[in-house]
């Protein structure tokens, strides 16, 4: 199946129907996240309660992050999945873009301005 490529960088991939996180279970296994599930994805600025500095894993025990180097991102994502408790967070190498693609797809609260 031939699938419509919106947005991919190193971190993420979208595509018509889902987000597929790069390398989310540890070292190799990606996530792929269908649209439908998706309850909203929270914008946030990264801070050290945020994820900034957090390299992998959870903070919080509800929301696990892929590998990768957040302290150059200037925005955090927080996946909220339909009727579950745990969360998925990420970054992405070009938040406009990203913020661009999804805005059509789900519902998307910026908290990052607060």
């Amino acid at each position: 199946m031939n699938k419509n490529i919106l947005y991919t960088d190193k971190l993420v991939e979208i595509d018509d129907d889902s987000i597929l996180v790069r390398n989310y279970y540890y070292p190799f296994c990606n996530k792929r996240i269908n649209f439908d599930n998706v309850d909203n994805i929270v914008v946030l600025k990264p801070t050290l309660w945020s994820g900034k500095y957090r390299f992998y894993g959870s903070g919080d025990f509800r929301a696990w992050f892929p590998p990768g180097n957040r302290v150059s991102r200037d925005k955090i994502y927080i996946i909220k999945i339909k009727n579950k408790w745990w969360r998925i967070g990420l970054t992405v190498e070009n938040s406009q873009a990203f913020q661009n693609v999804i805005k059509d797809k789900c519902s998307v609260i910026d908290n990052s301005l607060v």
